[in-house]
């Protein structure tokens, strides 16, 4: 029986990691430093007593210090004393892994990697492999994104990029880096083929992913364009279709908006009448947003043509402040002033009088009874 084992037959006493210093190590022999349990501190190892660790400088007094934990402090002691050195060698690469399992977000950390990736012509295949695994713990981990950005640009594949980004999206479809990657891929490697189709099937998930309808956008912007009739036609019928599906989503109606606002929200034909029609079925506080910029745009519009007569641009600004006034005091009534706000800004823009039911201010009446005592109303 080795003296290890016959030591553990005897009560012991544990001491920390800190306590356990060179004496003891000489007792315990080689078996204990073979326990992968067990970290081991790098101040401890003999292959690594060639390097002297840089603590980390906060200043003489720093105001919040960090209280990190001995093994924290350990690897990061020595990632700096590697780094200030310029080390290039196998043990740098296996100390980066360390320093990442510890703080996965430290983007010195993972450039210093990537230099050493391509110092010690590490394999490329297998370090996709070691990002696939960290995403799927921390997938809202920017560093690792770029890492991974930074590995397909080197290997010139993204073969797996798409199949790999649409699991992470699967887990959470809203993942911002995910979609950042995904867009990069596409745009990079020209890679569109089916991705509409990859969005409206996220979008029949969840037609309130405002991701989805981002990608959307992203998509048509950097491929057919909304240049063509046809395709705006097409847009609006989507965006109308899942209007009614869900009426009280914005992200369908900020789509619309956002796709037709250079070429005008009152230009395009037959779009008011039919937002008229859902207003009556599928009315909701966007809808009626909506209606407002298409008639702020009509005024707007007809401040620019000639001979547009006084009373159509009259008729045009009260639906416009009827609007405002529905919202305000019905649909919307928490950002009352909001709307209200922009029924006095449009009418001090087209220097129309109109009527308005709008109280002038908001103090009280007063009315003198029979008493002669005034009282408020």
């Amino acid at each position: 029986m080795s003296g290890v084992v016959e030591t553990l037959d005897e009560p012991v006493d544990v001491k920390d990691d800190k306590e356990f210093d060179v004496e003891t190590e000489d007792q315990v022999g080689d078996d204990f430093f073979n326990d992968p349990t067990r970290y081991l501190f790098y101040r401890d190892r003999k292959e690594w007593a060639d390097l002297e660790p840089v603590p980390q400088d906060d200043g003489p007094n720093p105001v919040v210090k960090i209280a990190y934990s001995e093994k924290f402090a350990d690897v990061y002691d020595y990632f700096r004393a590697l780094l200030k050195n310029d080390e290039k060698s196998e043990r740098a690469f296996a100390l980066t892994a360390e320093a990442i399992e510890l703080n996965a977000a430290n983007y010195t950390v993972w450039h210093y990697r990537r230099v050493l990736l391509q110092a010690l012509s590490k394999d490329l295949r297998e370090e996709m492999r070691y990002i696939t695994a960290i995403i799927e713990e921390q997938p809202k981990n920017y560093q690792v994104w770029h890492h991974r950005r930074m590995v397909v640009e080197w290997l010139s594949d993204p073969s797996e990029e798409l199949e790999f980004i649409a699991d992470i999206l699967s887990q959470d479809a809203k993942n911002y880096h995910a979609w950042q990657h995904r867009q990069w891929v596409i745009q990079e490697y020209k890679l569109w083929d089916h991705e509409l189709e990859f969005v409206e099937n996220l979008l029949e998930e969840d037609v309130r992913n405002n991701s989805s309808w981002n990608q959307r956008h992203f998509v048509i912007s950097h491929t057919t364009g909304f240049s063509d009739p046809a395709i705006v036609e097409r847009e609006i019928q989507y965006c109308l279709n899942q209007i009614r599906k869900a009426p009280h989503n914005e992200s369908a109606w900020n789509y619309l908006k956002g796709m037709l606002q250079d070429r005008g929200l009152s230009s395009q034909p037959g779009l008011l009448q039919r937002i008229l029609e859902l207003k009556e079925t599928h009315c909701s506080t966007y809808l009626l947003a909506f209606l407002f910029d298409c008639y702020e745009d009509a005024l707007e519009s007809s401040n620019q043509k000639e001979n547009v007569e006084e009373e159509e641009q009259k008729e045009t600004l009260q639906k416009a402040l009827q609007i405002c006034e529905l919202l305000a005091h019905e649909k919307d009534t928490i950002r009352k002033e909001y709307w209200l706000f922009l029924g006095r800004s449009l009418k001090s823009k087209c220097g129309v009088s109109v009527p308005s039911n709008e109280p002038t201010a908001d103090v009280p009446e007063q009315t003198v009874p029979p008493s002669g005592k005034p009282t408020v109303s």
